[in-house]
């Protein structure tokens, strides 16, 4: 009984500190379904098997909520990207085909992809948030990017190229994808099917043979 009565309060330790996941998964779940300004509280609180107040103690408003879902599913993907692109000595377009396959594998073949069609949607309703999303996801998303086509051009792998305009043109196909599959979805038919991880290793391809310098004769 002694053995049984310490272990009792050490699960529910465990269960306590699983808390703020739970509530961040199905946060997750009903902004990706409903949208932010279709999701109560009580919804989210309901989902994760807790009351409203318990959901209150770790996240003071919706707006604090989504912001701990967006740092959770996309803040730490970035994280991810900038510790391999710390410690990555292969080539440039190597790491960033990896970067790619990072990014599907954590965002783009997630829930977590309908965060940037939430934020399209609703940003003029609020633009607090959308403010966050720009601060928090897009600029950092630049930054570790832009950082991988320097390394690129200063070793002499990849032609002297506008880096913004680089960028972008990395992030287009990936926001295409995550708009397509949405948009497809909902379809009985879809007359041209696309495979999702086909066309972004099409995409870099194409993106590289642009970037690359062509070998010295």
């Amino acid at each position: 009984m002694a053995a049984l009565s310490q272990a009792l309060p050490r699960g529910r330790q465990r269960r306590k500190a699983a808390r703020p996941q739970e509530l961040l998964e199905a946060a997750l779940d009903l902004f990706v379904e409903k949208g932010l300004a279709a999701t109560r509280a009580e919804e989210v609180a309901h989902r994760a098997g807790v009351s409203k107040g318990t959901l209150y103690l770790y996240y003071p408003s919706k707006d604090e909520l989504f912001k701990a879902v967006v740092r959770s599913h996309l803040i730490d993907a970035i994280s991810a990207g900038d510790e391999l692109a710390d410690h990555f000595e292969g080539s440039t377009s190597e790491l960033l085909r990896l970067l790619a396959e990072t990014w599907w594998t954590k965002v783009g073949s997630s829930k977590a992809a309908g965060l940037l069609l939430l934020i399209m949607s609703e940003a003029r309703a609020f633009p607090d948030v959308a403010q966050f999303y720009l601060d928090e996801v897009v600029a950092p998303s630049h930054t570790l990017l832009s950082r991988v086509i320097r390394r690129g051009i200063q070793r002499g792998e990849f032609r002297d190229m506008d880096i913004t305009s680089v960028v972008h043109g990395l992030i287009a196909p990936a926001q295409f994808l995550i708009l397509y599959r949405q948009c497809t979805s909902v379809c009985s038919s879809n007359p041209a099917p696309l495979d999702p991880q086909r066309f972004m290793h099409t995409q870099i391809d194409l993106i590289l043979k642009g970037l690359e310098r062509a070998p010295q004769s």
